[in-house]
This record gives C-alpha cells, sequence and structure tokens, in this order.
C-alpha cells in the first residue's frame, strides 16, 4: 500500500503520513461512516482532499454522511463500467428480492413522509412473510438469496421491537452510494414499482432527452 500512495504522501512528514492512512483505513474498511472528530485527515479540508486523492487511484471517492461522517465508495464512471460487467451484478432472483425490500422499507415508507427523501436506509424493516407473498420464488431461494445480500452487506436482518419478527431493511452498502448513485436507485425504483405512473413516463423522457444530447455531442 505504501508503494501505491507514496507519490501523493511524499509532501507529508512521518506524523501527518500516519493520519492520512489511518483516514484511508477507516472509511474503506468500517461498516458505518465514521465521525471525522475521530481523524484528523477527515475533519482538515486539505488533508481530506488527500484522503480523496489516495482513494481515486482505486476508483473511489469520498461519501459525505450526515455533514460530518464519511465513508468510501465507488466513482460515478467507475460504478457505471462495473455495472456493465455481468460478474459484478447480483443474479436476478437477489435483484428482485433486493427490490422488494427497497419498495416495502424505503419506497413505502417514505411516500407516508416517514423517511427524508436522500435516504436509502430505513427503520421499517420489511417482514419475511411480505416479502413470501410478493415473491415467486420458493422458501429455499428466497432464504438462500436473502443470506447472499446479506454477506453482500445489501440487507440488513433487524427486528422492530422486543415482540416483533422484524425483518429485512438496507445493507450497509447503501451508506456507499454517492449522490448521483442515490438519484439513480431512486429513479430505477420509481419505474420498478410504478413503470405506468406519470412520475415513470417523465423519468424515461427525461433519459431519452440525455441520449440524444449525448448522440449529438459525439
Amino acid at each position: 500500500m505504501s508503494e501505491l500512495f507514496e507519490g501523493v504522501l511524499r509532501p507529508y512528514d512521518e506524523r501527518r503520513r500516519a493520519e492520512l492512512v489511518a483516514a484511508y483505513m477507516a472509511v474503506e474498511h468500517a461498516a458505518e461512516p465514521v465521525s471525522e472528530v475521530r481523524f484528523a485527515a477527515l475533519r482538515e479540508p486539505a488533508l481530506r482532499r488527500t484522503v480523496e486523492e489516495m482513494l481515486a487511484l482505486s476508483g473511489r471517492t469520498l461519501v459525505r454522511s450526515e455533514q460530518t461522517r464519511w465513508i468510501s465508495g465507488y466513482r460515478d464512471e467507475v460504478a457505471s463500467e462495473l455495472a456493465g460487467d455481468p460478474e459484478c451484478v447480483p443474479p436476478v432472483r437477489e435483484r428482485a428480492v433486493l427490490t422488494l425490500v427497497l419498495i416495502h422499507s424505503v419506497a413505502i415508507p417514505r411516500a407516508a413522509g416517514l423517511l427524508e427523501d436522500d435516504s436509502w436506509l430505513s427503520p421499517h424493516p420489511t417482514p419475511v412473510d411480505e416479502l413470501r407473498r410478493r415473491t415467486q420464488l420458493p422458501v429455499g431461494e428466497l432464504e438462500a438469496s436473502l443470506r447472499r445480500l446479506r454477506l453482500a452487506g445489501l440487507v440488513s436482518q433487524v427486528k422492530a421491537g422486543s415482540d416483533d419478527a422484524g425483518g429485512f431493511v438496507p445493507g450497509p452498502q447503501f451508506h456507499r452510494l454517492t449522490g448521483a448513485a442515490r438519484r439513480r436507485l431512486q429513479e430505477e425504483l420509481i419505474l420498478a414499482a410504478g413503470p405506468d405512473s406519470p412520475l415513470a413516463a417523465a423519468i424515461r423522457a427525461r433519459r431519452r432527452g440525455r441520449e440524444r444530447e449525448q448522440g449529438e455531442n459525439t
């Protein structure tokens, strides 16, 4: 790792180097966004830009959470490339189960005013019984898909209360979405949940307009 970052870290003394590496390791490996109070390299804008440079060497970037908390995620152009690689995309059954979790844990509570528009994490778990009712997957395949999604950090299993069986919510990987990625996901969820709605039609029209503009500029 030191060789990879040598060019970026060269201007700094040993103490600053240690602070930069500590911040880098924290945002790359923490399950939850880390507070900048704990890391000088996240508190100070100049050092934070250096952390960004370190992350950029592997296609990553800093993602802000709650103003003073940070985590890393893929840069938008890198995420777009990875999304086109079949090896990086979950199988269709797992995507279908994840979509159900997002609809029932995020989209429906957001429509009821229970979640902020920009949030993809939720305290409203989707019950397993709801998932069984809404999918045609056999129970064994549903459970296997949920298990793989948990291992990937895409869903988490929680309890809503001491007497509640709980269910599934979006997992910690959703912390790592950039602002643009969160907006794209919101559009995809609208298209999946209400493909015939006026909002879905507006999204499709806007995307066609962007594609025409890109075609004219190439």
